[in-house]
């Protein structure tokens, strides 16, 4: 473990001396602590050897990211990691996927084990990737478990790109690269508190305005002890005391949630969110749903469009016909939202028209070359 800055030091000269694409991993807690930090950061580099470097003693790494910006950085299902890399300094300009590379060359299971197993031949050791990584001391056997995710992730990455090349995929890959190495940082969700699991049972408006004020004091609470908001209180408790609006502390220990572990000064602490909400006036209550940006949901489109509905079948079929004679995934040949949105509004039934809607809608060029064809057809076929 690199846990003190002169061994960091070391580890940033002896990558920024090494040659070829830099393997890296990060290791979260989730399920344990609050929010997505890093706590472990794995790297291996040819000339360099690996590294495990401990991110809550060297919280930055913008030296070790500066030294590598130039560097093809190959990590597996990149968009999980890079957020919390981002947070320690380290940002890749150039970087291969191999769980997208995986997706892309129609690999039909993408996870790292079964790739370098599939792949390479070699099984990894599994049993660790579900444990609290923010422990400390990290126990030697989940180290090496860390380090062996990096150790064959150039290997892979090696032999996916003569896979894709075989398959004439090769850039396609590389415009999805650029595509997830130039994408700015995700905007903050609106009104995260309406991803409460089990919220379709919340229909009042009153309901709803104690699910928010239950949510946000427990990420109050989660956020000032560093723990998952789920070890607070469950999103099933949430829900059972928006449901039940309970008057006083009684009627809510009674409740599945907030039962008799739960001390007296918790219970009042959820009850005081439970009476904010209720004591709220009309126009402060949170409305049902949310404002949507774009098409209705598709199981509305028969009775708004029927039109619409017969062309979203036919672009459907289209593209998942498509997808399956060029061996991945539908979702991975073009995003499912951009298909709705042609679909709902409609250009022109020709290719450059189509082809200009899905560049619009973020398809990159090899999408909108194969997809713009097969869905100019298909909205032209209904009409007819």
């Amino acid at each position: 473990m690199i846990a003190d800055e002169a061994s960091l030091v070391e580890v940033i000269a002896a990558f920024a001396a090494g040659s070829g694409p830099v393997a890296v991993d990060a290791e979260r807690a989730s399920g344990y602590r609050y929010g997505q930090r890093a706590y472990l950061v794995q790297l291996r580099r040819e000339g360099a050897g690996s590294a495990l470097i401990d991110p809550v003693a060297c919280p930055d790494l913008s030296a070790l990211g500066d030294v590598l910006s130039d560097v093809e950085w190959v990590l597996h299902a990149a968009t999980q990691d890079l957020p919390c890399l981002r947070e320690i300094g380290m940002t890749p300009t150039r970087l291969f996927d191999t769980e997208l590379a995986g997706r892309l060359a129609g690999f039909p299971r993408v996870g790292l084990g079964a790739m370098v197993e599939g792949v390479l031949g070699f099984v990894l050791e599994k049993g660790h990737s579900a444990v609290d990584w923010s422990t400390r001391p990290l126990p030697d056997p989940w180290l090496r478990y860390a380090a062996l995710d990096v150790e064959l992730l150039v290997d892979l990455r090696d032999a996916l790109e003569k896979e894709l090349d075989r398959q004439g995929k090769l850039e396609w890959a590389r415009q999805e690269f650029d595509a997830i190495a130039s994408a700015p940082p995700p905007e903050p969700r609106k009104d995260p508190w309406r991803r409460t699991s089990g919220m379709h049972k919340v229909r009042r408006r009153r309901q709803l305005g104690v699910v928010r004020e239950l949510w946000q004091t427990r990420d109050q609470i989660a956020q000032r002890r560093d723990v998952s908001p789920g070890k607070v209180l469950s999103d099933a408790a949430i829900v059972e005391a928006a449901l039940a609006l309970p008057v006083n502390v009684h009627a809510l220990a009674a409740l599945n949630g907030f039962g008799h572990r739960m001390g007296r000064r918790q219970l009042e602490q959820w009850q005081a969110a439970v009476d904010r909400a209720r004591s709220l006036g009309e126009s402060q209550l949170p409305q049902p749903g949310q404002p949507v940006a774009g098409p209705p949901p598709p199981r509305a489109w028969a009775d708004k469009d029927p039109a619409a509905a017969a062309r979203l079948s036919a672009a459907r079929s289209a593209v998942s016909a498509l997808a399956e004679e060029l061996n991945m995934p539908q979702e991975n040949l073009i995003a499912p939202d951009a298909v709705r949105r042609v679909c709902w509004e409609p250009p022109a039934a020709d290719r450059d028209a189509v082809a200009a809607a899905l560049t619009g809608y973020g398809a990159r060029p090899w999408q909108v070359e194969q997809v713009a064809p097969v869905l100019a057809t298909a909205l032209a076929e209904p009409a007819a």
